[in-house]
């Protein structure tokens, strides 16, 4: 029988990146005589990538954005964060405790991301956590993103995993959206980076600690989708 899998969101579900994606998106909004984003209004930017961060913050202060801007203003923002990583970036509390207790069950682990691939494995190796993870897959490593299903259930099959047999844990609607539309039981996070409480998306369950994110707990969402 195939092994048991949890596929992990990155940004605001296994590493807290907020400081250091804000300070990329306001390094590339300066550029572009912007006012800077504050850490309040940070979470009205973030969930899709680099990109719509930019996009969404030049909306915010009703300015218009050409699409050759915005390239240029992207490549800053991942300039500026690829040579920062890790930065102040860290795993959440009972992060590294929920890996070692998942894969000392012999569950398989994966990350699924907007982020892209390259800065997510990037990020991942930097903390010391890459042993933990079969697959890495971010928003550039198939031709579909989330919400897209398919990235979520080609992310699981890349790990070698069962999408039957999984358990989705994210912070935001587009992590359980992508859940759901791919029939899969999703744990939500209530610390990430969301306005609206996770709980109003209707996830499977909402955990306040990783020390909630227990064998029991996936054992009970894989039986009843099944």
């Amino acid at each position: 029988m195939t092994r048991p899998i949890i596929v992990f969101d990155l940004d605001g579900t296994l590493v807290d990146t907020a400081p250091d994606l804000l300070d990329s998106l306001n390094h590339s909004l300066a550029a572009n005589a912007l006012a800077a984003v504050d850490e309040a209004g940070f979470k009205r930017f973030v969930g899709h990538g680099g990109r719509v961060m930019i996009e969404r913050a030049h909306a915010a202060q009703q300015r218009a954005l050409a699409a050759e801007e915005h390239d240029r203003l992207l490549q800053l923002f991942l300039d500026h964060y690829t040579l920062n990583i890790p930065g102040k970036s860290r795993p959440y509390p009972g992060v590294v405790e929920a890996l070692d207790r998942f894969k000392a069950a012999g569950y398989l682990l994966a990350i699924c991301t907007n982020k892209y691939e390259g800065n997510s494995v990037a990020l991942i190796g930097a903390l010391g956590l890459a042993r933990y993870f079969a697959a890495i897959a971010g928003q550039d490593t198939f031709a579909f993103r989330k919400p897209d299903p398919r990235h979520l259930t080609e992310t699981i099959r890349l790990a070698g995993g069962d999408p039957h047999r999984a358990v989705m844990v994210g912070d935001s609607q587009t992590d359980i959206d992508t859940a759901k539309a791919a029939g899969i039981p999703v744990v939500a996070v209530d610390f990430g980076y969301t306005e609206r409480h996770v709980r109003e998306f209707e996830p499977s369950a909402v955990i306040s600690h990783f020390d909630a994110l227990t064998l029991g707990l996936a054992e009970r969402l894989i039986d009843a989708a099944a």
